[in-house]
């Protein structure tokens, strides 16, 4: 029994996990977007194809959580669909989600790492600003439940 938390990267096998996730914790704090549902049921070709990253964090034998890293350009990477699964809640994955994400950036040498958030979600508002996140203005029709953008640079 593996009871630690891994970090393992997107396959095929595992593509209902980042829909069945991120739709679980949208319809929990908003409601699910046209461009979520989109993204969510074809991660391969709306995330992956574009250059993007998915990850996952799984917990004995069971995925329990996951991130993507959507490409905006070459330098530039949103950190999007973050969710980790209610009963895993207090095991610090959201911590090592980040953690492994800033790390990859600065493996691939990506530059800025932003994100859309909602000030509703205190712990993770904390968690980014833990992470080196500072809040820049917020441009208007992103996501209907955006009220916060914050970005990192990667030194």
């Amino acid at each position: 029994m593996n009871n630690t938390v891994e970090i393992i990267p997107f396959s095929q096998d595992l593509k209902e996990h980042i829909k069945v996730l991120n739709i679980a914790w949208l319809e929990k704090y908003f409601k699910v977007e046209e461009k979520d549902k989109i993204t969510l049921s074809n991660p391969q070709e709306e995330i992956i194809d574009k250059g993007g990253l998915i990850f996952y964090a799984r917990y004995n034998n069971e995925i329990i959580g996951t991130v993507s890293l959507l490409k905006t350009d070459d330098s530039t990477f949103e950190l999007s669909k973050m969710a980790v699964s209610d009963k895993a809640q207090g095991l610090g994955v959201g911590n090592k989600l980040l953690d492994y994400c800033v790390n990859i950036a600065e493996e691939k040498g990506i530059k800025t790492l932003f994100l859309y958030s909602n000030t509703i979600l205190l712990p993770a508002i904390h968690l980014y600003r833990k992470f080196g996140f500072v809040e820049i203005p917020l441009e208007a029709g992103v996501y209907e439940r955006a009220d916060i953008k914050m970005e990192k640079k990667i030194s």
